[in-house]
């Protein structure tokens, strides 16, 4: 039990470590939890963590070399660039209409924030690195204790992102009422501007492998 309980703190606080660095995913919650609330956080990191289930499964059927292949990184840069690009468009074209008071989310919106998560995570090489290296790491060794030991992996995994994206989302919903049309503006664009920035790195990266 102390070495599940081992497995579980020790992946919490990695994923802390993780996810406290600023990235594509981080940038997006800053971004919804201004139009959408607290609520953003977790539903971006609900499409997050089923992707992370299904690359955990892919990891358990041997595709771990296949995550590391150099051509696996410049397709993954290459498309998640424009992905990123995609979504800062988006950004800086609703920024003239943009407004603290818009009317309330719905139905739809909401659906499509575990999608956006999931894409998020998808179009950044380097979280598809980090499954592929200490990921892996982390699930040969909580493989020797079963299907707990993987739970307790995945749970405190899983639970340091949600902590972590649920705690920026009630900040920033929070500081809405501090916000002024202008403020929140000037916020997606740097949120848009930034993205761009990430996709630039990105491609260029890819690029230099070429």
């Amino acid at each position: 039990m102390i070495s599940l309980l081992t497995i579980f703190i020790t992946s919490l606080f990695v994923a802390f470590s993780g996810a406290v660095m600023p990235g594509p995913l981080l940038t997006v919650t800053i971004s919804e939890s201004a139009k959408r609330g607290a609520v953003a956080g977790p539903m971006l990191i609900l499409g997050h963590g089923i992707l992370e289930l299904l690359l955990l499964a892919a990891l358990f059927l041997g595709l771990g070399p296949v995550l590391e292949h150099e051509l696996f990184f410049l397709i993954t840069a290459f498309v998640g660039g424009v992905i990123m690009f995609w979504m800062a468009w988006g950004m800086f074209r609703s920024l003239p209409t943009l407004t603290v008071n818009s009317p309330g989310e719905n139905v739809r919106v909401k659906a499509s924030l575990p999608l956006t998560g999931a894409l998020m995570s998808l179009a950044n090489p380097y979280w598809i690195i980090w499954w592929a290296t200490i990921g892996m790491g982390y699930v040969i060794y909580a493989k020797q204790f079963g299907a707990w030991g993987i739970a307790f992996f995945f749970t405190g995994h899983i639970l340091g992102d949600l902590i972590w994206y649920w705690a920026i989302s009630f900040a920033v919903s929070k500081g809405k009422t501090l916000f002024t049309d202008k403020v929140y503006r000037i916020l997606i664009g740097v949120c848009g501007a930034f993205l761009v920035m990430f996709a630039v790195y990105l491609i260029v990266s890819a690029v230099g492998k070429v």
